[in-house]
């Protein structure tokens, strides 16, 4: 099975790492892709909850920061659907999480 995790902000870190350990030492058959919408591009607000959580490093970086939330908000859409469209074609049993 696939699955897709979207993070950005701070509680989607906390609750990705709870997730992404239960699938490694429960669900070994379960794919995770990590996607990071960059939106927080500090290291101090971002590369230090993959640290400090022991989340796996994210397969794709949306870059997106800067801006106002509307402009982010839309780049979020337009990055996430780039990544999600050609998976979703190639993989019928995924679930968007």
């Amino acid at each position: 099975m696939n699955i897709t995790t979207i993070i950005g902000a701070r509680p989607q870190f906390v609750k990705a790492a709870v997730v992404s350990r239960a699938f490694c030492e429960h669900r070994p058959d379960v794919q995770e892709t990590i996607i990071h919408t960059g939106q927080h591009y500090d290291a101090n607000m971002s590369d230090v909850f993959f640290d400090e959580l022991d989340i796996p490093r994210p397969n794709h970086h949306l870059g997106i920061g800067g801006g106002t939330h509307g402009q982010n908000t839309g780049r979020m859409l337009e990055g996430q659907l780039q990544v999600l469209l050609p998976h979703f074609s190639l993989h019928k049993k995924s679930i968007l999480s």
